[in-house]
């Protein structure tokens, strides 16, 4: 899968909804999460491997860029803690990775699927816990 992505942030007003910001990617975006600690802060997951930290206020581009999968990221999701600023990714490359902005890399990998990870997400009650969904590799 190749070509480009585009990041739409969208407003509802009075008048309806509208276009607030747009930034462009190289590759597919895949999924996208919202900071708990600021309004302004989203992370995206792309097709060439890596994540992207956007802040709304800053239209230029990524304020970040993770690049540590192998593969697609096709899920990401902020951690809903606020105490915790705590990322976490799911990928085709069968890893989930948890990261720390804050260090800007990751600080745990973890192995166990048999293929591709699609879901990835924060408890919203257990700080520090995720769960991970994904399919299986089928050999015929």
């Amino acid at each position: 899968m190749s070509g480009c992505g585009t990041l739409v942030v969208l407003e509802q007003s009075e008048n309806g909804i509208n276009l607030f910001r747009s930034f462009d990617w190289n590759d597919g975006l895949f999924d996208v999460s919202w900071s708990e600690n600021n309004e302004h802060v989203l992370v995206t997951g792309s097709g060439d491997g890596s994540l992207q930290i956007w802040d709304t206020e800053n239209p230029t581009g990524p304020l970040q860029v993770y690049k540590e999968h192998t593969q697609e990221v096709y899920s990401v999701d902020w951690s809903l803690t606020r105490g915790e600023q705590l990322v976490v990714s799911g990928s085709w490359d069968y890893t989930a990775k948890v990261w720390d902005p804050a260090v800007h890399q990751s600080i745990g990998t973890f192995q166990g699927h048999e293929g591709v990870i699609y879901s990835t997400v924060w408890s919203p009650l257990i700080p520090g816990c995720f769960a991970s969904a994904s399919g299986t590799v089928s050999v015929l």
